[in-house]
């Protein structure tokens, strides 16, 4: 008897011993993946976020060389999302076909040639074709990023990796801002162009090569993957394989039907309207306050900052504790906060800190958010789904800024325009809630 239990006690032991060892295989399989993929996506996002935004800063003297109006510029910052919209699905299918490693090298090179073309827009027509294209061109990469790095990373891990890819975001604007500024006033008149047609060129370029780095460091399948041992890799493919027992999605129409992608599309046009409603205005909004170019570029970093930092930490919360759908939901509300607070004054300092709050806010929701979908997504379904989400949800990256330019307009103030995207994000936080009790599709 005493040896049974002996035996059954060393038994136990030794499976806690492998379990440990497999744990340890896996975290170290992840770390390398971390350092493989995650670093050159960051910078190819950091590069991908600043061709989009880069046209707030351009605005400070393109829309009085251009005549253009207020109304002409949020349909022109916006309209770059409609192309997006159209083209993201298709293209998101075309890089489960084709694999990640071609189709986004192919992606970063056509958005790079084409943000560059954006320096020779001669008027607001050529700016909404040029813009349109842009988004045709660039779209799929997020989506094709965040599936790739579902491909690579266990659950476990998904939000942190996306919370870091994320943080491309807030970090394009840090360093976007005195760049733009920088070289709107350091190139001007070099060649017979003006310095924000060589902001765009500048800007834009650095995509094409990113693209060729992209096609000789990426690889589709973790069972390819040269950098990790033998036992590294099989232990991340075990782990990756266990998932799939899950309740999944792998099929485009199923994961198409299913309430959970349709709710995760309402929830992220909300927060992407707030981001781009307040994002491709900030320049515009801080130059009320008679701050010179460089000036907007410097300040324009601090809520980016504290969006960065705010961003890993809450994500790295959320993963923790597994609560992503509440995290998400206040991610959204603290956002609210933030917007409410920037009109509660006249001054610059309240306003600095409401859109620095708000910023924390819509950037930490969009890390939290895109580790939902991988939750019960795989395969086409997973390529097809994320694309679908993004896709639609993108366009509130169209409706923010032409409601920020219609308001603006209507009113000569840009407070109608921030409690408009204040009560959309404050919708989107509430819906998410809901995903709490929706456990299958309808």
């Amino acid at each position: 008897m005493m040896q049974s239990t002996g035996t059954r006690i060393s038994d136990s032991a030794t499976q806690r011993s492998e379990i440990d060892c497999h744990e340890a295989l896996v975290r170290s399989a992840v770390r390398k993946n971390f350092w493989r993929f995650v670093p050159l996506l960051i910078l190819a996002f950091v590069v991908n976020y600043l061709d989009r935004i880069c046209i707030g800063f351009a605005a400070l003297s393109m829309n009085r060389d251009l005549n253009i109006t207020p109304v002409q510029f949020g349909l022109a910052s916006g309209i770059l999302f409609l192309g997006y919209c159209l083209f993201e699905v298709p293209s998101n299918l075309a890089l489960y076909r084709f694999g990640a490693r071609r189709w986004l090298t192919r992606i970063m090179i056509t958005w790079g040639l084409v943000a560059a073309a954006n320096a020779f827009v001669t008027g607001s027509t050529s700016l909404y074709i040029a813009r349109f294209a842009l988004g045709a061109a660039e779209a799929g990469f997020f989506p094709g990023a965040a599936y790739l790095l579902s491909v690579w990373f266990p659950a476990q891990y998904r939000a942190r990796a996306l919370a870091w890819l994320s943080a491309a975001v807030p970090i394009s604007s840090v360093i976007g801002g005195p760049i733009s500024a920088y070289l709107m006033q350091s190139t001007h008149g070099a060649f017979g162009l003006v310095g924000w047609q060589w902001m765009f060129i500048v800007e834009g370029l650095p995509a094409c090569v990113l693209g060729l780095v992209m096609l000789f460091l990426i690889t589709d399948k973790p069972s390819d993957a040269h950098w990790l041992q033998e036992d590294e890799r099989s232990a991340l493919l075990s782990a990756l394989a266990s998932e799939e027992k899950r309740e999944v999605r792998t099929g485009i129409r199923e994961a198409l039907l299913d309430r959970r992608v349709i709710i995760l599309t309402g929830v992220q046009f909300g927060f992407v309207l707030g981001a781009y409603g307040i994002g491709l205005w900030l320049p515009q909004i801080l130059r009320q306050f008679t701050l010179s170019i460089m000036a907007i570029g410097l300040w324009s970093t601090v809520p980016y900052v504290f969006a960065a930092v705010g961003m890993l930490i809450w994500a790295r919360y959320a993963d923790r504790t597994g609560r992503l759908v509440g995290n998400l939901a206040a991610s959204c509300i603290f956002a609210v906060a933030g917007l409410l607070l920037s009109v509660s004054g006249q001054s610059f300092t309240p306003a600095l800190i409401g859109l620095t709050v708000a910023m924390v806010g819509v950037t930490s929701a969009r890390g939290m958010f895109w580790a939902i979908p991988a939750t019960f997504l795989s395969g086409a379904g997973a390529a097809g789904g994320l694309a679908f989400i993004n896709s639609v949800g993108a366009l509130g990256g169209f409706v923010g800024p032409s409601i920020m330019g219609w308001l603006r307009e209507e009113t000569g103030s840009f407070k109608a325009g921030i409690l408009a995207m204040g009560a959309i994000l404050l919708l989107s936080g509430l819906l998410s809630l809901t995903l709490s009790r929706t456990k299958s599709p309808g």
